[in-house]
């Protein structure tokens, strides 16, 4: 177990002892939804801000693991099923513990659902992952969500908390499930969690800010992180939310950098605006001259110079 402590203290920041992981395995159950074409971006974007990870299905990881810096810690998701499905809530693993390792992971995930006809087949996968993973010294996080037939309503908070017991019951190194809304028995079943808790994107707010709010609420009551994915990349400026979340789990902590604007808004001017010459001030009420006044200065001029003119003399 001393390979898999190591690689999970690695999850947290070392100031906030807090964690942003970054979901992108939407892809396999949804489908090409609007946003996952920018996940070159975020992955890009990853490198300037204090994002611990990044969660990727097996052929995505493949594909990106050589574009991530070495502390950004990859997560290969093991568990896959679509929505097309029947039933939409069942999932199966598709990636084991030693394909992960050979594709560079430092964790593992994988998707449970309970509260349904197939929860003992997914509750038995999750058991023999954290024995393989631990076997290897990975840490395991677990997305574990009451979703089902025999669920009326998955955000019912003795549901959510009855999953945060779950998962560190069974084994996982990291919990990971939505946040009720119910602060108080949220913050009981963290407390009484034997790991850290994260919470989900899930449930889908009606806006950013109420995004937002959700995450403080939840980083309030306990909560040791978020694994985020929908909210972040479906946003219209998907770099801008992920670092409004690093800095609500991350807040002010010393140490932790969190750009929130654009660089290019803050961007020094370049060498040729520096040595361009200043531009004229227009004339202003104060410099620019009265026309009554160069009227008057004209009739005097000219008054003057008929006076003096000889015409004027032999008058």
């Amino acid at each position: 177990m001393i390979g898999t402590m190591r690689r999970l203290g690695r999850l947290f920041h070392p100031q906030s002892a807090k964690s942003v992981i970054l979901a992108l395995d939407h892809g396999v159950s949804e489908g090409m939804i609007p946003g996952l074409t920018e996940i070159p971006l975020l992955i890009e974007g990853m490198k300037h801000l204090p994002v611990q990870g990044v969660v990727l299905n097996k052929g995505l990881a493949r594909a990106s693991v050589g574009s991530l810096s070495l502390d950004k810690n990859v997560f290969v998701h093991l568990s896959a099923g679509t929505k097309h499905g029947l039933p939409t809530y069942n999932q199966s693993l598709v990636c084991s513990v030693n394909e992960a390792l050979r594709l560079g992971a430092d964790a593992v995930s994988m998707h449970v659902n309970i509260g349904n006809d197939l929860e003992d087949r997914m509750l038995q996968d999750f058991g023999m992952v954290t024995d393989e993973a631990h076997a290897m010294g990975i840490p395991v996080m677990a997305v574990i969500y009451a979703r089902g037939g025999q669920i009326v309503n998955e955000l019912d908070p003795s549901l959510i908390t009855h999953c945060i017991r779950l998962g560190g019951e069974l084994g996982a190194d990291v919990v990971c499930v939505p946040y009720s809304g119910d602060k108080q028995s949220f913050a009981m079943g963290v407390a009484t969690c034997p790991v850290p808790v994260f919470i989900t994107g899930g449930p889908a707010q009606p806006n950013w800010k109420a995004a937002k709010k959700m995450i403080a609420e939840a980083m309030e009551a306990g909560a040791s992180g978020v694994t985020m994915g929908r909210p972040i990349f479906q946003h219209k400026d998907p770099l801008k939310a992920l670092a409004e979340v690093c800095q609500l789990v991350h807040g002010s902590t010393e140490g932790v950098e969190v750009q929130i604007t654009s660089p290019a808004k803050d961007a020094a001017p370049s060498k040729a605006e520096s040595e361009a010459p200043p531009k004229p001030k227009k004339a202003t009420a104060k410099t620019a001259p009265r026309k009554s006044t160069v009227k008057s200065a004209k009739r005097r001029t000219a008054t003057k110079s008929a006076k003096s003119s000889p015409k004027a003399k032999k008058k």
